[in-house]
């Protein structure tokens, strides 16, 4: 399967630097609903055959509009979204909830590693590898999954190869930035990182 991995368009807690994480979250600004209306172009030489959105709010807008041109249901999924900030959602200092995620992927021996007030490292790649394997079951040789950027980039680090740099603070997903994964028999290599 070729997967083509998209972060959702600005939102006002991005503008604001809000680590906003919970449900159901801030929707598109008008920036945002303008990126997700370009990735129709963006994407039109792909041919998705299914999009996977997260079910917050900011990623199913992100997706309708491709959705839309596709003819396609998006499939909402509760499994892709972002890693639950707990004690520091709604903060304006992310460093304490990065370094924790970051963290994650290069230390699998710890799988309990929580944020405080959320979720574990073992939760979280739990709840994002069976919605990543929800999608590949279907069957569709190419499918799009809409996603956020501490989630995506802490699943990337963690399970696929072929990454441009092998430490996660280093790299960053601007909004509606996409890549494409390809499948290689039971482990994703990244084939096209954002616009390299």
């Amino acid at each position: 399967m070729r997967l083509i991995i998209i972060r959702h368009g600005q939102t006002s807690s991005n503008t604001r630097h809000l680590l906003d994480t919970g449900y159901p979250g801030a929707p598109l600004n008008e920036v945002g609903l303008a990126q997700a209306r370009a990735l129709v172009g963006a994407l039109a030489g792909e041919p998705i055959e299914a999009i996977m959105a997260s079910d917050l709010t900011r990623a199913r807008q992100t997706a309708e509009p491709l959705a839309a041109a596709r003819g396609l249901e998006i499939i909402e999924h509760p499994g892709l979204r972002e890693i639950y900030a707990g004690d520091f959602d709604m903060d304006v200092d992310w460093e304490p909830y990065l370094g924790l995620i970051q963290a994650w992927p290069a230390d699998p021996a710890n799988p309990d590693r929580r944020i405080p007030g959320g979720e574990s490292a073992a939760g979280f790649f739990q709840r994002f590898d069976g919605a990543v394997r929800q999608l590949a079951e279907t069957g569709y040789g190419c499918a799009a999954l809409v996603s956020h950027g501490g989630a995506l980039l802490t699943w990337l680090f963690g399970r696929a190869a072929g990454l441009p740099h092998d430490d996660p603070g280093r790299l960053a997903l601007g909004n509606t930035a996409n890549l494409v994964l390809e499948d290689g028999g039971g482990s994703w290599r990244v084939e096209r990182w954002a616009d390299r």
